[in-house]
């Protein structure tokens, strides 16, 4: 985006990120201020956090043969989408505040970029996980019938998707030549491109609600049908723990998305009393947190996945151990004969409560 020649009649490629931020409104302070100061400590600590557990979940998985089937292969890349989704923000931090001043154009788009793909990796990865779970559920099966290979292609799908939708703006989504169209909250990003990122998140949203609420209504009515007719309390409590894993799902993902979301709505449809400078980078904050509620939900709720983190912390804490060799292959204790017994209690549990 940087170019060294004349502008082109109408287009501003050869103006600074401080003409774009002085013209959207947008302010750069050249101090650091006390608000500065709170965002990017408080982004770089919940940014450390989030790249720490999703590391310990995908290496959770890894060394746990109970772990390896599709839905967790879905959990794993949901952790990397995360863990990338920290690492960008890590990089926001140090590219933003009084640092944004002396960003170049195309420094300014990879940050962007960085973030828009990690994000949208994270939300389409919750959507993955919520569809599998619906057809396996509905199924009636224990694990998703998918192959390996399809599971492979649907991840490469995912991050696919990212990156494209963080490449959008730069391959010509942008206003360097609609000055007039500009953002707010993203200076170099027209108005229309925030109301489409807002929407289709909001869509992606949509979907998952209609997924899990399905889930929900289905393991309610298979409750009641269980209490009629059998006795088996461990698969009932099975149920009611998918409940409310689903309420805790949907929950947090309200909390953290939807704040962000209504703000690049507002912006995009050009409000001007909205004050969107005043919330932007809390709601992002927010939104970041999400990636670190995603292992809390989906793995530290599994007994199997706790049992994992215990060994992996126990055994970094005794790395200077003796026996340290033998810490770490009593990780894979779990054998497939192990997965195998389990895997008919649980048919048994189903059939019962069919």
């Amino acid at each position: 985006m940087d170019k060294l020649t004349d502008d082109v009649p109408g287009c501003y490629y050869n103006r600074t990120v401080q003409f774009f931020y002085e013209h959207s409104g947008k302010n750069i302070s050249a101090h650091w201020r006390p608000r500065d100061y709170v965002v990017v400590s408080l982004g770089m600590g919940v940014s450390v956090i989030v790249i720490l557990a999703n590391i310990l979940v995908m290496v959770a998985i890894f060394i746990n043969r109970r772990f390896h089937f599709p839905i967790y292969y879905l959990l794993g890349n949901l952790a990397a989408a995360d863990l990338f989704s920290g690492i960008a923000y890590l990089h926001l931090m140090f590219h933003t505040g009084p640092w944004t001043i002396k960003l170049s154009k195309n420094q300014w788009f990879v940050r962007q970029t960085l973030i828009d793909s990690s994000l949208t990796a994270s939300v389409l990865n919750l959507l993955a996980i919520a569809l599998e779970r619906h057809q396996t559920i509905f199924t009636m099966q224990l694990h998703s019938k998918m192959t390996n290979r399809r599971v492979v292609l649907l991840i490469a799908l995912i991050w696919g998707l990212a990156i494209f939708m963080g490449l959008v703006p730069t391959m010509g989504w942008h206003c360097l030549c609609d000055l007039e169209n500009c953002s707010t909250m993203a200076p170099m990003y027209k108005r229309s491109y925030l109301v489409f990122w807002a929407v289709l998140n909001l869509f992606t949203f949509s979907l998952m609600v209609a997924a899990y609420t399905r889930i929900f209504v289905y393991v309610r009515h298979k409750s009641q049908r269980m209490s009629q007719h059998t006795s088996q309390i461990r698969h009932k409590e099975t149920v009611f723990n998918l409940m409310k894993t689903v309420s805790m799902i949907l929950g947090c993902f309200v909390i953290c998305w939807t704040p962000g979301l209504v703000l690049l709505m507002l912006d995009g449809l050009g409000c001007e009393s909205c004050q969107v400078l005043r919330y932007e980078k809390y709601c992002l904050v927010l939104a970041e947190c999400n990636s670190l509620v995603n292992p809390i939900i989906y793995s530290f709720r599994d007994t199997d996945m706790l049992q994992t983190f215990k060994r992996i912390l126990c055994c970094l804490c005794r790395r200077g151990d003796a026996g340290r060799k033998d810490t770490l292959s009593g990780m894979r204790c779990n054998t497939l004969e192990q997965e195998r017994e389990r895997d008919v209690l649980q048919r048994q549990d189903l059939n019962e409560s069919g």
